[in-house]
């Protein structure tokens, strides 16, 4: 099983790696302190859209291998009961730190007057608690529904809605609760289709190789051959329309601009199509257990909850540096991207893009080796306490 599961590890390590470019430059470029959207045509460039633009693939990978995760845990002569017990629990255990340890890496504050952000942590843990219930579904069927919901979801596109429980399912927006603002980032709907449906692939892991190689190709091939039709025909699949730009380039740009808050259909077809045939080709792979893309993608959560405080801890570094001991004044606050307020920062506040991507390459290689022993401590304690980091 740790043989054919490589793959996985390293399709989800690389993905690790990349999001950390993401969040580096939340906390670093200038454009972000000043709200400069990268995928917003009218003011990106080229290098900025692919900066963000690859990381698109990061969310729906998460997504797609914690689900395989939860129908490995089942073949390790689990009952679906054991699963279901161990989903909830550490679904629970998710949004708990999203409320609480994310929010203070965020803010780096633990004043109650900031935003609290429903990110990443939130939806895998809120999914898997919706896993919890769907994995009594025979397999088929939850395929059949998993795909269906991946498809249909914009069928519930429409005017917007007040409702925080509406946001919370299937629309992007703020709203109060218990004296507290709190922002639905990702929505429920379609991301527990997405973890549903990573649990029916996995399945194929009960195949020959070769056999399940040449699935995940094929599979992966139809999904990108699809998002590129289905796109050049521009109506159903993403509320986002391209259009054609000025220049070439940013007509591609404009192509590939899909929809992530909710993830569309296209989002997902251009995203876990590639991710499919890179999946495929990883199994044909060996991979050294000192290899990077093992090491993080054995222990994701770890990595993920040290890689936002590696990149918070930069900014603190670097404004420092640049503004001595008045950074103190200004930096133990969230930064202006996090949604902390720009006139308390200096008009020059946050560096050029080229910075990003240094101390990104720094982040990364700082947390290897921390990753590395976790790993080991992991590899060496199996089960208990240790699975849910």
């Amino acid at each position: 099983m740790r043989a054919r599961l490589n793959s996985i590890d390293a399709l989800r390590g690389l993905v690790m790696i990349v999001m950390a470019l993401d969040h580096v430059r939340d906390f670093i470029h200038r454009g972000a302190m000043l709200s400069q959207q990268a995928t917003s045509l009218a003011t990106t460039t080229p290098i900025l859209f692919m900066t963000r633009w690859i990381t698109h693939f990061c969310a729906p990978v998460f997504m797609f291998t914690a689900g395989m995760g939860a129908f490995f845990y089942l073949r390790h002569d689990r009952t679906r009961a054991q699963l279901a017990r161990f989903l909830v629990t550490r679904g629970v255990w998710l949004i708990f730190l999203e409320l609480t340890l994310m929010q203070l890496l965020y803010n780096f504050d633990i004043g109650s007057h900031y935003p609290i952000f429903l990110l990443v942590l939130y939806v895998l843990g809120a999914c898997m608690i919706i896993l919890a219930a769907l994995i009594w579904l025979p397999l088929p069927l939850l395929a059949v529904v998993s795909v269906a919901t991946i498809v249909l979801h914009h069928l519930l596109d429409g005017p917007r809605s007040t409702s925080p429980l509406w946001m919370l399912l299937h629309q992007q927006g703020a709203f109060p609760f218990g004296g507290r603002v709190f922002i639905a980032a990702y929505q429920l709907v379609p991301w527990f289709a997405v973890m549903s449906l990573g649990y029916c692939t996995a399945s194929l892991y009960t195949w020959e190789p070769a056999r399940r190689q040449r699935f995940l190709l094929r599979a992966g091939i139809a999904m990108t051959v699809a998002f590129v039709l289905l796109r050049a025909i521009n109506g159903y699949g993403d509320p986002s329309r391209w259009t054609w730009q000025p220049t070439a380039t940013f007509t591609v740009l404009s192509f590939m601009n899909t929809t992530k808050y909710p993830p569309s259909l296209m989002f997902l077809l251009m995203t876990l199509g590639p991710s499919l045939m890179l999946l495929s080709w990883f199994e044909r792979r060996d991979f050294s257990r000192l290899n990077p893309l093992i090491v993080f993608g054995r222990v994701p959560l770890f990595y993920f909850v040290l890689h936002f405080f590696a990149a918070h801890a930069a900014i603190v570094a670097l404004s420092l540096i640049r503004y001595g001991s008045s950074a103190m004044g200004f930096m133990f606050q969230p930064v202006p991207s996090m949604g902390g307020p720009l006139k308390s920062f200096p008009p020059d506040f946050g560096y050029d893009l080229w910075v990003a991507y240094v101390v990104w390459v720094a982040v990364v290689a700082v947390l290897y080796p921390v990753c590395r022993w976790f790993a080991g401590v992991k590899e060496r304690n199996q089960g208990g306490w240790l699975s849910y980091l």
